[in-house]
């Protein structure tokens, strides 16, 4: 029996800007595993940047053109990164049944989850 062709979101976009996708098995090929290298290179460049941003914004007399720079880069990082996790989170298995994914959020630290949000006391802002 034949394995099931998925679609794969790729970690780089068309030359429009759009979405690419690769039809794949469960067993991947080569531009899989192009696509994987991408993506831990992309997370790995991430979190250079991050590591960057941190030190340009502790110095309170970094240049503007140097914290405009590093707000673009971190943009850039963090645009490959959500398309890494929307990447992931499309491939990972999904529940055999409702059943399933009840159970699957039905105890968080003893606490019941529903999908319902209640309001709650505002919490105080951690002064920025």
């Amino acid at each position: 029996m034949d394995s099931p062709t998925t679609l794969r979101l790729l970690p780089w976009p068309s030359p429009e800007g759009k979405p690419c996708y690769l039809a794949t098995d469960t067993n991947g090929g080569y531009l899989s595993r192009l696509a994987d290298e991408a993506e831990t290179e992309q997370i790995a460049t991430g979190t250079e940047v991050l590591t960057h941003a941190h030190e340009v914004l502790r110095d309170p007399l970094a240049p503007r053109s140097e914290v405009h720079y590093t707000a673009i880069r971190l943009a850039e990082c963090l645009t490959d990164a959500l398309r890494v996790a929307e990447s992931r989170g499309l491939r990972l298995p999904l529940p055999d049944d409702a059943e399933q994914a009840e159970e699957a959020v039905d105890d968080v630290d003893g606490a019941q989850v529903s999908g319902e949000w209640e309001p709650g006391p505002e919490q105080p802002s951690q002064g920025r």
